[in-house]
């Protein structure tokens, strides 16, 4: 794995040259990815515009920058992501703001279908599902933890409308997207510093 992860820091995006891609494919009339349509240009300009709102409105909750400012320096984050994926424009700038902000990792962004063989090693219910959070030692890039693709309560509510409905449409991607909004990217950073205290206390453990 380590030979994946090296190649994938060295062809990795920051956020900001994430977002400028985006926009430069955009401009072509082309989403990031492989495979491409009308469609997905479509959810990839309805992404641009959330990501921008959320750089503007985000804030990181006070409990969240307590836990992790102690950290700085701790590890080196690898984000999965596409730029026509709802979830990813939901998340990334979360995870971007909170590595700004506490410095407690460095966010390192590739693209899903760049990174084929190491999207496989971090697959959800055997599907390659995105955005993943692939925490790493900062020092010896070993695997911490991974976060992802969705908070909970998001995840929650895309099962049972599917178990309602039998498939995931546009008035669930409709639903989705308010989740988001109304829970003001609380979740993901909640439970994320929930996955970074549980690798230090894995660590701790290991020590003694």
């Amino acid at each position: 794995m380590k030979t994946l992860i090296t190649a994938a820091l060295a062809s990795s995006y920051t956020y900001q040259e994430y977002r400028a891609l985006i926009r430069k494919q955009l401009a072509l009339g082309f989403a990031t990815g492989n495979e491409q349509s009308a469609a997905l240009t479509h959810y990839s300009e309805l992404n641009e515009a959330r990501m921008r709102r959320l750089d503007k409105t985000l804030q990181i909750l006070p409990e969240v920058r307590s836990a992790l400012l102690p950290l700085q320096g701790r590890w080196v984050a690898i984000a999965i992501a596409e730029g026509w994926c709802g979830d990813a424009a939901q998340i990334v700038p979360i995870w971007h703001k909170m590595a700004e902000e506490t410095q407690a990792f460095s966010l390192h962004i590739v693209l899903r279908d760049q990174q084929y063989a190491l999207m496989q090693l971090f697959l959800t219910n055997g599907t390659r599902s995105i955005p993943k959070l692939i925490l790493l030692d900062a020092q010896t890039h070993e695997l911490v933890a991974h976060y992802g693709p969705r908070p909970a309560g998001a995840q929650e509510l895309m099962t049972k409308y599917k178990a309602e409905h039998g498939h995931i449409d546009e008035n669930a991607k409709e639903a989705l997207h308010k989740w988001y909004f109304d829970d003001k990217g609380q979740s993901v950073q909640l439970e994320l510093m929930e996955v970074v205290i549980q690798a230090i206390g894995d660590e701790l453990i290991m020590k003694h």
